[in-house]
């Protein structure tokens, strides 16, 4: 009986628990909700986490907050929130809303691939939404757009890095002429002990060649017999 008196109470605290951590939460967002309604974003912020740490698990307070974080252009920690929105909402709707904010993040940052999924798992969850179907439409359209000015980009750098090869041998064969017209004796004289090289080396291998041919003769005559 005792045992079954303590357990009862536990149960009861637990739920009491519970019944004031909603309502914390409660009176916590509608705080913040009226500060998002008058554009402080910063007090809504700092009401919307106390509902997290009364209930993190809370799905509104993590969306609100995602929405008051990303008013004052944080969007990486407001990116946070709506995914951790997104794997406690239930609900479709709700869902549709919070896959739409994170696709806005998004195209702020000019990710436009991650926007586009982002839109289509929110028009997955409401496809009625012609606001989300239109931002999908213009994030595949910068998207396009961006790997068309990525593509040019790689080309004109092609081109760039052609233009300064060329302009660098250009200037070498320049340089190179220069120095022939200003050392034009020069020239004739490493022309004149190229040609004297290869006269010589020329002359080493018919001397070579001959003296071959002598030691051959000089074999052969050893090598015959008397009869």
């Amino acid at each position: 009986m005792g045992r079954y008196c303590f357990l009862t109470l536990t149960f009861l605290f637990a739920f009491s628990t519970i019944i004031f951590s909603q309502k914390e939460v409660r009176t916590e967002l509608r705080k913040g909700n009226k500060n998002y309604k008058q554009e402080k974003y910063s007090e809504a912020e700092i009401d919307y986490r106390k509902a997290l740490e009364a209930n993190a698990r809370s799905a509104d307070a993590a969306y609100n907050l995602g929405n008051s974080l990303y008013k004052q252009s944080k969007l990486p920690e407001a990116l946070a929130q709506y995914e951790a929105a997104s794997a406690n909402e239930p609900d479709k709707e709700k869902l549709a809303k919070t896959w739409h904010n994170a696709g806005n993040v998004f195209m702020q940052n000019e990710d436009y691939a991650k926007s586009i999924e982002a839109y289509k798992q929110s028009l997955r969850k409401n496809p009625h939404d012609d606001e989300t179907r239109y931002n999908l439409a213009l994030a595949q359209k910068l998207l396009e757009n961006q790997q068309q000015q990525q593509d040019q980009n790689k080309q004109d750098q092609k081109n760039q890095d052609q233009q300064q090869q060329d302009q660098q041998q250009q200037q070498q064969d320049q340089q190179q002429d220069q120095q022939q017209q200003q050392n034009p004796d020069r020239m004739q004289q490493q022309n004149a002990e190229q040609i004297l090289d290869a006269m010589m080396q020329n002359e080493r291998e018919t001397q070579e060649k001959v003296k071959e041919q002598q030691k051959k003769q000089v074999r052969q005559q050893k090598s015959g017999k008397n009869w």
